[in-house]
């Protein structure tokens, strides 16, 4: 949350991931298949120490695929899993952080062994990704009902039950991306259109002029956690900690004041990210001024975050301002002039605009614009703001 775990990050749990070569390769290609009609056989299959991915038809009829070694690639596994198997461990989102014991999620919709993401070892180290990961068995299991077919090739392929979604921006992760569209992939890692709902038993249409490569700034959305996938290249021309830091002090080298009780504000370090502070600058998010802490302009008792701008007269949400730390969420260098609604969050503006804009998955079948630093549902008008700060008077 906002550039860490709310318990921070620890082994394999971590709010980022580096994919580096492996010493050696442990990639996987598909190599012998096996039609088995009793599940005892299909034991002695999965019982060898190798990979396969068993596709089960009927009670007396199951599809194994054995997968062979493939020198040239790497194979990375994502799930919710904490097996071996698994590189990068994924826990649930839940928005606005907020990590008291209520808002534990009981059931999650995260596979255990969510997706795989293969990448060849050699330039230009092309990462794909598929659906599905192994377990400590190396079998991929698709029971009889999973969503699961023969291609007209004649091998086989399936979905996952909550799918593993890809979207891949147009125009790359710069400042003039937009939006593409969200697609599933499947085991094989064929590209498909999105299922009526989440886990619907009905695939969608193959769209054949797409593929499973994950290019600079695609989103993988595992049903409960969505990742953004960075290459080297691009993160090479993102804003760096430093270079965030830097605005900061920029800004509060400026001081702004708050116009009402004239006193200095400052946004707080990044390591102070949790605890507001007396200085801490306040914004109305209707109108984008931004204050110092003060407890007037409540409309009502019931709607206690309904306030009233002494500025302007504007009423809304009125909450502390956070400076977005994780770098990699920045489509430029730009200071940080926009805040999102509600949650407070300030970035760049044409970061802001591009997160407005994406729709993630939530739940089963919804989509909503969410901030990417706290993962709040964003609302208003644009769902975010230009703040206007007043300088000092002096």
């Amino acid at each position: 949350y906002n550039g860490s775990l709310p318990n921070g990050d620890r082994g394999r749990r971590k709010s980022r991931f580096a994919l580096y070569k492996r010493p050696k390769a442990n990639g996987v290609k598909p190599s012998t298949v096996h039609v088995i009609s009793t599940p005892q056989a299909s034991k002695a299959v999965s019982c060898k120490g190798q990979h396969s991915i068993s596709y089960t038809l009927s009670r007396n009829q199951t599809v194994v695929v054995e997968y062979t070694h493939d020198k040239d690639t790497d194979m990375f596994q994502v799930g919710r899993s904490t097996e071996s198997p698994i590189d990068f461990v994924v826990t649930d989102t839940i928005s606005g952080c907020q990590n008291n014991d209520e808002t534990q999620i009981t059931q999650s919709t995260i596979s255990r062994f969510a997706c795989r993401i293969v990448c060849d070892r050699s330039p230009p180290y092309t990462a794909r990704i598929f659906a599905a990961g192994f377990d400590s068995s190396k079998n991929i299991f698709l029971g009889e009902k999973a969503a699961k077919w023969k291609n007209p090739d004649g091998h086989m392929d399936g979905l996952t039950t909550n799918g593993v979604l890809v979207m891949h921006p147009k125009g790359g992760f710069t400042e003039e991306s937009k939006p593409g569209v969200w697609r599933e992939i499947s085991v094989c890692g064929d590209v498909y259109t999105l299922r009526e709902t989440r886990s619907a038993q009905q695939r969608g249409k193959l769209v054949e002029n797409e593929t499973n490569v994950l290019q600079d700034g695609s989103l993988i959305d595992l049903c409960g956690a969505t990742l953004l996938w960075r290459t080297a290249d691009g993160l090479f021309h993102t804003p760096t900690q430093k270079h965030i830091e830097a605005l900061r002090q920029e800004i509060n080298a400026a001081r702004p004041q708050c116009p009402v009780g004239l006193n200095t504000l400052a946004f707080p370090s990044i390591n102070r990210k949790e605890v507001v502070e007396e200085k801490q600058p306040w914004a109305y998010l209707s109108c984008g001024h931004v204050h110092g802490y003060h407890n007037w302009g409540h409309r009502s008792d019931t709607e206690a975050n309904e306030r009233e701008c002494p500025m302007c007269r504007t009423v809304g949400p009125y909450v502390p301002l956070w400076l977005g730390c994780e770098a990699g969420f920045y489509v430029d260098a730009g200071p940080p002039t926009h805040a999102f609604t509600p949650c407070g969050h300030v970035c760049s503006e044409k970061s802001a605009k591009y997160w407005s804009q994406i729709p993630l998955p939530h739940g089963t079948h919804a989509f909503h614009a969410a901030c990417p630093f706290c993962a709040t549902q964003l609302s208003g008008e644009h769902n975010c703001i230009k703040l206007i700060f007043q300088g000092p008077i002096d």
